[in-house]
């Protein structure tokens, strides 16, 4: 098959990288692409968010399959356009990527399919949004409405706090029309880790089970980021919940969309809250599986340790939930274990430098069972740059969870560019769990 990726990501590498294993070989596009997926697939000069350059381009070359990586094309309609012009693209219309675009849309469909998840109101009076925070208690999680980069989600400890993340996302307008709306909303206690469901519209099936790390530093320690690494399986997910998580969270959201006219394809993306902390406070829904948020796409770095696990035919399953026809049986799961292990420029997720020379990468691609996506880098004068503040994503592969980090880490330690940066501890809940 002809198909393009969009985006320029580790999720959108990895995306390629997975299209490119697949015994049938295609024809691979990437717009715009990066350092390394330029090494399995074209590159083309479009950028991501450039909704009538991909289609101008899909016009041109008449790719089979368009697969959309990044929430911000989804959220722009960039597959509705693509089905103007008659094009199969795997993602969710504009109207199923408000699930991520708007959080209190999401809540909505959340409520009205019975989907447990944390209490929350929806406000844009400051005033009013204070002068509901007793009713939540401390902390209390504080979320911009729309699509902030990450960055509009506030866990406030104190009353002071809360009222001046209400401040800045409500009367300093931090982050524009995003935050014309926030949520309070109740803070969950537990463990977190990602599901993503492949859906065809009407059916849905798992992916291997994913853990990320959001924290910069050792410990969870530290500013947010967007992930620092990642791991899969994660053992919080036992097995015994995943048919709850299928059947209780991710296909009444598909049938509660479609009941709307929303036909939804793509990847869903359950962020979710296990309560596993002994005697920890119950949450209002009753259940000790909540969702924390959804996203309409791959997340990243999970793409980067699920991915690899999956076996079978790639662009088969991509276009079966493209065209409703998805199978239990089109996805085969591997039994190897994945980490994935960023590395940053220093002084991220804050300022820092770009420009600085990559070595190590093929040293590192050439560990037994490692991996190395790029995430922000370009080739100049036959030279491999960072080009943005995570750089590269390393993922290994291993029989247990211990191999698969130990490989990874093995593969990092190959790689150097000035002021690099890594967390050493990935993976560190699954093994203080025993």
């Amino acid at each position: 098959m002809k198909i393009l990726v969009v985006g320029s990501g580790g999720r959108e590498h990895a995306i390629t990288w997975r299209l490119a294993q697949d015994e049938t070989k295609h024809e691979l596009f990437c717009a715009p692409g990066n350092a390394g997926t330029a090494a399995i697939a074209t590159n083309i000069a479009v950028g991501a968010e450039d909704v009538p350059g991909v289609v101008a381009w899909a016009v041109a070359n008449k790719p089979d399959l368009v697969v959309v990586g990044p929430e911000a094309p989804l959220c722009k309609g960039l597959v509705d356009e693509l089905a103007k012009i008659g094009v199969k693209a795997f993602g969710p219309p504009l109207a199923g990527a408000r699930m991520e675009g708007s959080k209190a849309f999401a809540k909505e469909i959340m409520k009205a399919a019975g989907v447990p998840t944390g209490r929350a109101e929806t406000f844009t009076d400051a005033a009013k949004a204070k002068a509901a925070l007793p009713a939540y208690g401390l902390p209390v999680v504080i979320k911009a409405d729309g699509l902030a980069a990450g960055k509009g989600v506030i866990i406030a400890e104190t009353q002071a706090d809360a009222e001046a993340a209400i401040d800045d996302m409500l009367v300093g307008n931090k982050f524009g029309a995003a935050g014309a709306e926030v949520l309070l909303e109740e803070f969950l206690v537990g463990e977190e880790c990602s599901i993503l469901a492949l859906v065809d519209g009407e059916h849905a099936v798992l992916l291997p089970s994913s853990q990320d790390h959001k924290r910069i530093f050792d410990g969870d320690k530290g500013p947010n980021t967007g992930g620092m690494g990642a791991y899969s399986p994660a053992p919080v997910v036992t097995a015994d919940r995943l048919p709850f998580i299928r059947d209780t969270i991710i296909l009444p959201v598909v049938r509660e969309l479609k009941k709307r006219g929303i036909v939804y394809k793509g990847v869903l993306y359950a962020g979710l809250m296990i309560n596993n902390v002994p005697g920890g406070k119950p949450a209002a829904s009753g259940s000790d599986v909540n969702v924390v948020e959804f996203n309409a796409r791959f997340g990243d770095p999970e793409t980067e340790a699920v991915l690899p696990r999956i076996g079978g035919d790639f662009a088969k399953i991509l276009l079966a939930c493209a065209e409703g026809t998805l199978k239990d049986a089109d996805v085969v799961i591997k039994d190897d274990c994945a980490a994935t292990v960023i590395i940053s420029s220093g002084g991220y997720p804050g300022s820092y430098e770009k420009g600085k020379e990559i070595t190590g990468l093929e040293a590192a691609n050439a560990v037994s069972g490692a991996m190395v996506f790029h995430c922000g880098t370009k080739a100049a004068d036959g030279k491999v740059l960072t080009a943005g503040g995570r750089v590269l994503s390393v993922t290994g592969m291993g029989a247990t969870l211990r191999e698969a980090v130990d490989t990874a880490y093995k593969a990092v330690d190959k790689i150097a560019f000035d002021q690099a940066f890594h967390r050493k501890d990935i993976a560190h809940r699954a093994f203080e769990r025993g």
